[in-house]
């Protein structure tokens, strides 16, 4: 089966949702014995608008056959597996943190594979057959157009359809999610994060980025400068930071949401050699050293440069902190 699948017709009773936490497995030795399953595969990384799409496919057809969606993902990602010696790839989620949005959007459950080189090995038939339909017996297996398994990559769309009559399940797949002509996709994602298009970044995701770590102790220059700051240490080697430069960012922290300006860089006015990742947080004065701290992106102010003395740099960062208010409270006026 390919294409939309209808909503039901209402019959004029209100329904009633009782919404269930997702269940996140770990181990495909201990898996539970899923009934009319509807199942997604693929790394999912962002979980941005597209991924969204087909979570809201996934769902749709849970509750039209009185299911449970599935959605399968991998860790570690497949390429830190199949090419250790790669260190060049960055994701946009820890594990973590696609956990989370995962469950914000409503999936039933999740199953983190973890990913060896064994897995990679097994034939795409031995991978539909072994994996897919042992594991999940699936009504429904919903991919993305470029969705690819098995061994060398090889299995896709057709294979799963032509595989279906033997263990009847049927197919979905998803066509390419695009926005204003730009298609979404997590490369596409990355490279804005990485030139500091925030805007298009979070407009892609269809949640504002975000990047998490632990408070260390810095060079305490900002205190200096009367702009006290908290120095974060990114504890996932994988987690894509974003270019040099000065952003406008919501602080999260003890469970409270601070506006905050967060430098990253390698401080050129104090001859800085290392690249640190600083936050002043507006309107606090608090100790979190040891504390881990969530940074959530809203807008790039300006690229990071030398300058000529200390009251230049003062002055600048009073700009960057009048324009982080000003976007902050536009923000609040939207809410």
């Amino acid at each position: 089966m390919n294409g939309f699948i209808p909503f039901k017709v209402s019959t004029g009773i209100t329904p009633h949702y009782y919404i269930c936490p997702m269940r996140v497995f770990r181990d495909l030795n201990n898996l539970p014995g899923f009934a009319n399953s509807v199942v997604t595969i693929g790394t999912f990384d962002g979980v941005h608008r597209g991924h969204q799409k087909l979570i809201e496919r996934i769902k749709m057809l849970a509750e039209d056959i009185d299911g449970e969606s599935i959605l399968i993902t991998f860790h570690p990602h497949p390429r830190i597996v199949i090419n250790p010696e790669d260190k060049s790839l960055r994701l946009l989620n820890t594990i973590d943190e696609k956990v989370a949005l995962l469950e914000k959007y409503g999936v039933d459950n999740l199953v983190i594979v973890p990913f060896s080189r064994a897995f990679s090995e097994q034939s795409a038939e031995d991978y539909v057959s072994m994996f897919l339909v042992k594991n999940f017996h699936p009504k429904y297996i919903v991919i993305g157009y470029d969705h690819r398994f098995g061994k060398n990559r090889s299995g896709d769309f057709k294979l799963l359809e032509k595989m279906k009559g033997h263990y009847g399940y049927q197919m979905v797949e998803i066509t390419k999610e695009t926005l204003d002509d730009i298609g979404i996709s997590s490369t596409k994602i990355r490279q804005s994060i990485s030139a500091g298009d925030i805007k298009l970044a979070n407009e892609l995701l269809g949640n504002n980025y975000t990047l998490s770590g632990t408070v260390v102790r810095g060079l305490q220059n900002g205190r200096k400068l009367g702009f006290p700051t908290a120095n974060i240490q990114v504890n996932d080697e994988y987690k894509l930071v974003p270019k040099t430069g000065i952003y406008t960012v919501y602080v999260h922290y003890n469970g409270v949401k601070y506006a905050g300006m967060l430098s990253i860089g390698f401080n050129p006015t104090f001859e800085g050699k290392e690249q640190t990742i600083e936050v002043n947080i507006l309107d606090f004065a608090k100790d979190i050293y040891g504390e881990n701290l969530t940074l959530e992106f809203i807008d790039f102010i300006r690229n990071e440069k030398k300058f000529e003395s200390l009251d230049a740099l003062i002055e600048e960062i009073k700009n960057d902190e009048k324009i982080t208010r000003r976007i902050i409270a536009g923000l609040k006026g939207e809410e």
